[in-house]
């Protein structure tokens, strides 16, 4: 019977196996492409603004005082009340006014019955005149007194007016249609011509002012935009400049800028807002923020396109204009219609092979306005220009 040697069968068996394996064995495969999302970059409408703080003025407003001394008697209106032109506002006590005219009055009618008296007396001296009953010198005594008692009669008439005209302003009216602000007196108190009573602000037409840096205020024209907006920036009215100050205040080195528009929101005199100055409006390019990556500094966007027949990667450095909502002007670097990366940055390299697939639709205006902003300083808000 014949041995077999079971283990160095096994071991020949075991590197004929390895061999075989070993001579077989494929490369490994290339990595797939990477997914990437990407957008095109097109021009859309980017504009250059201020954002300022403003200050709302009434284009008519007065403060009311009265014109004559006296007890306030009446107050006929109350704070914030809408009035007309000519409405009643506060009356002073007239009494001492009224009997003034009395006395006027009657001082005119003795001025009359005296003047009536003297014309008579003056036609029964000419009578008698030419009867040679009566001199010359009495006729000129009967001349002189109708003239003094017509004299009279008009200083009597004069002081009548003056009295009414006086009495007149015991009831203080409004002045023009408007609202009425805070009624500074109260029944029974005691004023004279220098007692406010209170103001009256016209609101339906307003006026806003706003400062401006110098450097900008060079830019601006008499139609530039002027935009209202409210807390969460939505534009509530928008108008035309129709000031800007000749000269800067020295202090501050801001100038003054003014517009007016029609008051259909509930504005108030006085008060503060938030207003936009559209400096200039054009078509530029824009990229989404998140698609900038920087070196040194210097912005790059990963561009999307093809390459000897494969979908791939090239980092390009590019020119970046002003921040706006999410989105950056692209001053220099890229073409309407480039593909950029949107999502893996950090992954991708120049020249690396990629798979495009479609980017959600920009958060929050992405690709919206541009612009330029500033505060009431004139500084940048939250972008580079």
């Amino acid at each position: 019977m014949r041995l077999v040697n079971w283990k160095m069968m096994w071991s020949a068996a075991l590197v004929v196996t390895v061999a075989g394996c070993s001579g077989n064995k494929a490369p490994p495969a290339a990595p797939p492409p990477r997914e990437v999302e990407a957008v095109a970059v097109q021009p859309k409408e980017v504009r250059d603004t201020g954002e300022y703080l403003g200050s709302l003025i009434s284009r008519q407003s007065v403060t009311v005082l009265p014109q004559v001394a006296g007890y306030v008697r009446r107050i006929h209106v109350k704070p914030g009340q809408k009035v007309e032109e000519g409405t009643p506002l506060v009356e002073v006590d007239a009494r001492e006014e009224t009997a003034a005219l009395d006395s006027a009055q009657a001082q005119l009618s003795s001025a009359k019955t005296n003047l009536e008296l003297a014309r008579r007396t003056l036609a029964r001296t000419e009578a008698l005149n030419k009867e040679g009953l009566a001199s010359a010198q009495e006729l000129e005594s009967a001349r002189a007194q109708v003239e003094a008692a017509e004299a009279a009669s008009r200083s009597s008439a004069a002081q009548v007016t003056q009295r009414q005209v006086q009495l007149q302003f015991n009831l203080v009216r409004a002045p023009f249609a408007g609202t009425v602000g805070d009624v500074l007196v109260r029944l029974g108190d005691y004023v004279s011509a220098s007692t406010v009573l209170t103001s009256i602000a016209q609101a339906d037409v307003l006026e806003v002012s706003v400062a401006v840096p110098s450097p900008r205020a060079r830019a601006l024209k008499p139609d530039t935009a002027l935009e209202i907006l409210d807390a969460q920036g939505k534009v509530l009215l928008t108008s035309s400049v129709f000031f800007v100050a000749p000269q800067a205040d020295p202090r501050t080195q801001l100038v003054e800028v003014k517009a007016a528009f029609r008051n259909t929101v509930g504005l108030r005199p006085s008060e503060l807002v938030r207003a936009r100055l559209v400096y200039s409006v054009r078509d530029a390019l824009q990229i989404p923020a998140l698609a900038v990556v920087r070196q040194s500094g210097q912005p790059f966007a990963l561009v999307v396109r093809e390459k000897e027949g494969k979908t791939v990667v090239e980092r390009r450095p590019i020119t970046l204009g002003a921040l706006g909502e999410m989105a950056y002007v692209v001053e220099k670097g890229l073409q309407p219609g480039d593909l950029v990366a949107v999502s893996s940055l950090q992954a991708l390299r120049d020249g690396m092979p990629v798979k495009v697939k479609s980017a959600p639709a920009p958060q929050g205006g992405a690709l919206g306005s541009a612009s330029q902003q500033g505060v009431a300083g004139g500084g940048p808000a939250g972008g580079s220009r």
